[in-house]
């Protein structure tokens, strides 16, 4: 029986909620951390109904206050003692047109999707360091890796963690801990309805991006029917987090390894060109 402890961060939904759950069935203590813990319902409902329960501790983290971290990293230091696999997880997505997005906007991104993953991580270093052994897996997207207009404030904050995470993946080698980067497609979880709220300024009339910012969301939505089950990223994730030397990059969903191999052997010019193409051919501009 698996005795390892897991800390995943943004539980309550979407890739955290069901990770945590396989975590739970593979025998995992899973400390699934949320900024509000009244948003537990849905974790609790799911582990009851596979018998993980008791695998499963909730705990309110919010991974933009430093303050909220300490007091996590503590507690788990005094009842645990030690933590074997470390998914940072929390997140969501802004969008909107670069021109209209405020730096106030640019800001909660990285604070969310960069500087809370680096300061959670940066709290447990020190315990997986000391135990020669762990893993921490990053969630990225594809959106690491290729871009794409009107969502730029998640795209930077994913490039941004690819870059971090392979920096500390060299720099944990020598002590035996891990850095994994998980780079998902488009998958079936809520991570745009925050993003959608922040690009209502390019949907607005007014806007100089209206019809560029329609035709992108009408490219999104017809290809809606072909996201994948997050489930697939949950049983990755699960997987990976036993393994004792995983790769450092998992690319996973449709399409998603085609277009990283293509962004990086086409010439821009013609990579630009597809993109747009794409984008109006679909969107009816």
């Amino acid at each position: 029986m698996n005795n390892k402890t897991a800390v995943v961060t943004g539980t309550s939904s979407g890739f955290g909620l069901i990770t945590s759950i396989e975590l739970a069935k593979k025998g995992f203590t899973v400390i699934a951390t949320m900024r509000n813990g009244s948003k537990n319902t849905d974790l609790l409902l799911e582990a009851r109904k596979y018998g993980v329960e008791s695998k499963i501790i909730v705990h309110e983290l919010d991974v933009t206050d430093e303050v909220s971290i300490q007091k996590f990293q503590s507690r788990i230091s005094e009842d645990f003692g030690r933590i074997d696999i470390l998914i940072n997880n929390a997140g969501f997505a802004g969008a909107g047109f670069v021109e209209e997005i405020s730096m106030e906007e640019y800001r909660k991104q990285f604070d969310t999707n960069v500087f809370g993953v680096i300061a959670v991580t940066k709290a447990f270093l020190p315990m997986m360091r000391r135990q020669g052994q762990g893993c921490i897996i990053n969630l990225s997207s594809i959106s690491g890796k290729v871009a794409f207009p009107g969502l730029s404030p998640y795209i930077a904050s994913k490039h941004a963690i690819e870059g971090w995470s392979e920096s500390l993946r060299l720099e944990m080698q020598p002590y035996g801990v891990k850095v994994v980067l998980i780079e998902p497609g488009s998958y079936k979880t809520n991570i745009w309805s925050t993003g959608k709220q922040v690009a209502i300024e390019s949907m607005q009339s007014h806007s100089h991006y209206q019809d560029y910012m329609k035709s992108i969301e009408s490219y999104i939505a017809q290809g809606e029917d072909s996201f994948g089950n997050p489930l697939e990223v949950a049983k990755k994730i699960a997987e990976i987090a036993e393994m004792k030397n995983p790769k450092m990059r998992y690319p996973i969903g449709r399409g998603v390894k085609a277009s990283i191999v293509l962004k990086n052997l086409l010439p821009w010019m013609l990579w630009e060109k597809i993109i747009i193409s794409k984008l109006f051919a679909k969107g009816g501009k």
